[in-house]
């Protein structure tokens, strides 16, 4: 904890809101606000104990939303030395796992949407509807690659360090 004394009641409000633009984003509410916590802690990592008592929901609440999160490649597990207690933790790259785990989906839908084509024929209605919407993650993709690069540039030159690398590759299993 840093030894600049906060407002608890700030907090929470910040919390609540922030979780709240996630929901609406599409993010699931008890994971939204867990995720919201984490990142407003100074130590960006809290125990499921500490989840709970500051969100007052049950530690299976937190157990599902860390679930959620850790497959979305949004917090990180670790274990607290000497102790089995599990503490939850976001990285500085949690946006970029996010968005280049969202860069695998689109991957798989692209290769639903070929075999759509496929079978739909590429001269019907059905399928030219479908070729372009693949043309669309297609070009979706090619951007996210070119764009996540400039952002590890841009990264670097703000905070004066490299992204994380090999942490979150492109193409990592996991949705947001």
């Amino acid at each position: 904890m840093s030894g600049t004394a906060r407002d608890a009641e700030a907090v929470s409000r910040f919390v609540e809101t922030f979780a709240a633009q996630l929901v609406e984003a599409g993010m699931q509410r008890m994971a939204a606000r867990v995720f919201a916590a984490l990142l407003s802690s100074d130590e960006g990592a809290m125990s499921s104990a500490e989840l709970a008592e500051q969100l007052r929901i049950s530690p299976a609440g937190v157990s599902g939303a860390v679930r959620y999160l850790s497959q979305a490649h949004m917090v990180a597990r670790e274990r607290e030395p000497g102790s089995r207690r599990e503490r939850y933790r976001v990285h500085g790259d949690q946006w970029y796992a996010a968005l280049t785990n969202r860069d695998a989906v689109i991957r798989r839908w692209e290769g639903a949407l070929r075999e759509g084509v496929e079978s739909l024929g590429p001269d019907t209605p059905a399928g030219r509807r479908m070729a372009e919407t693949l043309a669309f993650f297609e070009f979706i993709e090619g951007e996210l690659l070119t764009m996540m690069e400039r952002w590890r540039v841009h990264r670097e030159q703000l905070f004066g360090e490299p992204g994380e690398p090999g942490e979150h590759e492109p193409g990592e299993p996991g949705e947001f």
